[in-house]
């Protein structure tokens, strides 16, 4: 737990040297007011000033990170310092998830380009120093299954490599085309629970979106882990879907076992 900076800094350059002395790299406007008693105008040029000394970015209006000496060249530590209290600062439940959270799983084939965060709201794309912070909404994100996994600075919660590879074909527009998604799965499958699955695709409430995985696992070499899957999908009594909704199925072939119209033919990156 972080404990609070004891001197009373008379600057908010003393005040972040004071919060990072404790471990502590986030600053809320609220807070840089409260311990230094100056005016909003004045706080907002003292910002200004560590900004463009890289001493501070501002991923969110009112928040601002502390950039430790070895990131001056990024302009920012990485988003997992400080998503959990960026997250909590604006109020909202989150995950980070797709080809964020299969990286932290250990999939990493491709490195993302973007630090990927699922929650409650329809957010903006954010940028700190060079990272970009993309949200993705999800209404009932209660639902999804998480996990804690510790950072440089705390925790933060990522969605578990099951919930996260029926988040890959959910958000397809963050995930690439589904070559890559493919090749995710070749990774993430390692880590994932056949039984484990079907409680995740339980509480996702899209079928459609376990009838794709599925496919994609059997084409991934990962037939055995989608066994439990499959027998669940087939006790819905699921109707075809296609692999691509925004394709033509006219000669799509059938696949029998997940009722997939594959429109599309998937291969994985070696």
């Amino acid at each position: 737990m972080h404990t609070e900076p004891r001197s009373t800094p008379e600057t908010l350059s003393e005040l972040v040297d004071s919060y990072q002395a404790t471990g502590r790299y986030v600053l809320t406007r609220d807070e840089a007011l409260e311990e230094l008693g100056i005016s909003d105008e004045a706080l907002k040029k003292a910002v200004q000033r560590l900004v463009v000394k890289r001493r501070l970015s501002v991923p969110r209006r009112g928040f601002f990170v502390i950039v430790p000496m070895e990131y001056r060249e990024a302009e920012a530590p990485p988003p997992a310092w400080y998503i959990d209290e960026l997250m909590k600062f604006s109020g909202l439940r989150y995950y980070v998830g797709l080809l964020s959270a299969a990286s932290l799983h250990g999939a990493a084939h491709h490195q993302p380009q973007e630090f990927q965060v699922v929650t409650n709201k329809q957010l903006r794309p954010t940028v700190a120093g060079r990272a970009r912070l993309r949200f993705f909404r999800k209404r009932y994100i209660e639902r999804v299954p998480t996990m804690e996994i510790k950072t440089e600075t705390g925790t933060m919660r990522v969605s578990t490599p099951e919930a996260t590879a029926l988040d890959l074909l959910r958000y397809l527009e963050g995930a690439g085309h589904l070559g890559n998604v493919a090749t995710v799965l070749a990774d993430l499958a390692e880590k994932m629970d056949g039984h484990r699955l079907v409680e995740a695709a339980k509480l996702d409430g899209e079928l459609s979106n376990a009838q794709r995985l599925g496919h994609i696992l059997d084409q991934v070499g990962a037939s055995n882990i989608a066994v439990p899957l499959a027998a669940w999908v087939a006790a819905q009594r699921p109707r075809f879907v296609p692999l691509r909704s925004d394709r033509s199925t006219r000669r799509a072939a059938k696949d029998a076992r997940w009722h997939v119209l594959v429109n599309e033919k998937v291969e994985a990156e070696t």
